[in-house]
């Protein structure tokens, strides 16, 4: 189960909207997901029709059970949004949640406690914070294997990003807890020439964080929001659905590659300890020997690639060249078809290393943004290894590089 703790201390950022949208399309994706409302103002059972005064217990009810002797399960508090949607909602009770857990021990960790008893029920886990750092955030922090910022594309936004990030560090740091961080902008108005002038700021400063969906800023998306249903719902044709429905493709998309990542560092593990066992199995059986110094060589060796495959894969920038290095053990060819040679795939073919999978090539490119995708035995594919991408004309993702 993934949770994610979407967090920004600015209000008027578009936190909530995102958060119910953004659940909302991963549920039409066929994603089991929780939305949770940890902001006392209960604007996502306001932006999902939920009527306040039908709320008899909320998510802070659940939080503070435990330390009462009372425990209230997480279930007994849910509303059905849709057949793969549910809300925990929020009250005002919530912004005295910190006064209640004033002394108790783990006060921190109650909201990874309450969602690790539904661990298996749902895939994703949508947090709304408050527009604060509180209590409140540090039990989202402590339950999220992601956080998202939303950003409006405006000076102050821009301005702020940074000690946001940091804070946000500061707090991980002290929560002990590893997250994902990645940066939204929302609210993005192509019509205004600052709109894009700050996009392009975030991009450059920003690019390893930043999501390549950007949520335009649309009139429908406040209209559903007033009429309490996700833009989904209240018009499926609009461009925010869109724009929502690639953001949970692009968050549904990073876990995989994720995953791919534990998978390879996990093989390369493998691969050191069983090559670690060999050599000491091989110096026991063998008698002793005068062993002679092989000359040193700079070619690395299948052993040490296997080792280290984390290091090599994707694209870096080394000085003026631009090196691709990818993982396919078993693959015939791998070539590199790009706007940099046409999309012509033939004019860039990638060289094995060895015998341990490893494909590398080095192009000079004039600084620039690239696309491309990698052609494995004839199959096109993006490149697993590189996070950024960009959807293409043919409903699938291009790889992204910036050269600069």
């Amino acid at each position: 189960m993934r949770t994610v703790a979407v967090v920004n201390q600015k209000g008027g950022c578009g936190k909530t909207t995102a958060s119910i949208n953004l659940a909302s399309a991963l549920a039409e994706l066929g994603q089991r997901t929780l939305l949770v409302d940890m902001d006392p103002q209960s604007h996502c059972a306001v932006g999902l029709a939920v009527p306040e005064e039908q709320i008899e217990q909320s998510i802070y009810d659940v939080l503070i059970s435990k330390s009462r002797n009372e425990p209230i399960k997480l279930t007994e508090i849910l509303w059905e949004i849709s057949d793969r949607l549910e809300l925990a909602p929020a009250s005002i009770d919530l912004s005295a949640f910190e006064q209640q857990m004033t002394g108790i021990a783990e006060r921190e960790c109650c909201l990874k406690n309450v969602l690790s008893e539904v661990k298996g029920e749902y895939d994703y886990v949508i947090i709304d914070c408050p527009p604060a750092v509180s209590l409140l955030t540090f039990n989202a922090l402590r339950a999220a294997t992601d956080v998202i910022v939303p950003v409006e594309t405006g000076y102050f936004s821009l301005h702020g990003l940074s000690k946001q990030l940091e804070t946000l560090n500061i707090l991980c740091e002290r929560c002990n807890q590893h997250v994902n961080v990645g940066v939204l902008a929302s609210m993005y108005d192509i019509r205004t020439k600052m709109a894009r002038e700050i996009l392009a700021e975030l991009r450059t400063h920003f690019a390893d964080k930043m999501f390549t969906t950007t949520v335009n800023f649309n009139t429908k998306i406040k209209e559903a929001a007033s009429f309490g249903q996700p833009i989904g719902e209240y018009d499926p044709n609009s461009k925010g659905r869109v724009d929502f429905r690639e953001l949970a493709k692009e968050v549904i998309g990073s876990e995989a590659r994720q995953q791919r990542r534990e998978i390879v560092d996990s093989l390369a593990d493998q691969l050191e300890t069983i090559s670690s066992t060999a050599d000491e199995l091989l110096q026991a059986a063998k008698p002793a020997v005068k062993t002679v110094q092989a000359p040193e060589t700079e070619e690395p060796q299948p052993a040490d690639l296997s080792a280290k495959l984390s290091d090599y894969y994707g694209v870096n920038q080394i000085n003026d060249a631009v090196v691709f290095v990818t993982l396919y053990p078993r693959a015939g060819s791998v070539q590199i078809a790009g706007d940099f040679n046409n999309w012509q795939p033939s004019k860039t073919a990638m060289e094995k290393v060895g015998k341990s999978g490893v494909w590398q090539t080095k192009l000079s490119l004039l600084p620039g943004k690239y696309r491309y995708r990698l052609v494995v035995d004839g199959q096109w594919q993006q490149d697993p290894y590189n996070e950024l991408t960009e959807l293409n004309p043919f409903g699938e993702s291009n790889s992204v590089v910036e050269v600069k």
